[in-house]
């Protein structure tokens, strides 16, 4: 299992743990990743992901994982994000045609 947000791509980083005495050494910044269920109310479905807590703010913040997924550069979103979101494109040109 990746340490990586499934929304965002958010992974971790590289520092340096500084000491007092100024001694530098490597360290890794990991994401706060928290398992969530975030339901579509396009696709009418569920989807369980591990994603970032400060993703599911930003989800919150848009309405949903739809609002989200529509509001974010495309760039931004990973494979499986994409997906979601291509189906859920897919399902409003339905409706709307």
């Amino acid at each position: 299992m990746s340490r990586e947000c499934e929304l965002s791509g958010k992974s971790p980083m590289v520092g340096h743990r500084v000491s007092h005495s100024n001694i530098k050494s490597k360290r890794r910044f990991l994401p706060n990743l928290v398992n969530v269920t975030l339901h579509s109310e396009v696709l009418s479905r569920s989807f369980k992901m591990r994603i970032a807590a400060s993703t599911l703010r930003t989800v919150d913040k848009h309405g949903g994982l739809d609002g989200y997924l529509q509001k974010t550069k495309k760039t931004a979103l990973t494979d499986g994000a994409l997906k979601i979101l291509s189906d859920i494109e897919k399902k409003q040109a339905e409706a709307a045609a």
